[in-house]
């Protein structure tokens, strides 16, 4: 083998050890964190509330620029326009309210336990 046709193969796998270096290195900040805490690192800086932030927009339309400029995945940008989105819209779930018994069935003692 001469040596130029070491070199060069020593060049391709260099070349392919760095390459997949790279691939294996690259990873999602944004996973597993709530919209919430996207929110607040990525948005709370220049806006104090996320109200009105996605007032007038679709939600297809917020995900799509928030995917291009602000957020490292698809899924992330999908959970923050979500979160968005369900905030000036009032989306909120509240709190089932506790239906009061005003019958007097409530108010009577259990029955008595039978004794073996």
């Amino acid at each position: 083998m001469s040596p130029a046709k070491i070199g060069c193969g020593l060049l391709v796998v260099a070349v392919m050890a760095a390459l997949s270096g790279a691939a294996i290195g690259a990873q999602n900040l944004d996973q597993g964190k709530s919209p919430q805490k996207l929110f607040a690192e990525g948005c709370a800086s220049c806006h104090r509330s996320a109200r009105g932030l996605s007032k007038g927009r679709f939600q297809l339309t917020l995900y799509l620029f928030l995917q291009k400029h602000y957020s490292s995945g698809s899924s992330s940008a999908w959970a923050l326009a979500s979160y968005l989105e369900s905030i000036d819209s009032g989306k909120r779930v509240a709190a089932k309210p506790v239906a009061k018994s005003t019958s007097r069935a409530s108010f009577r003692p259990p029955a008595p336990v039978p004794s073996r």
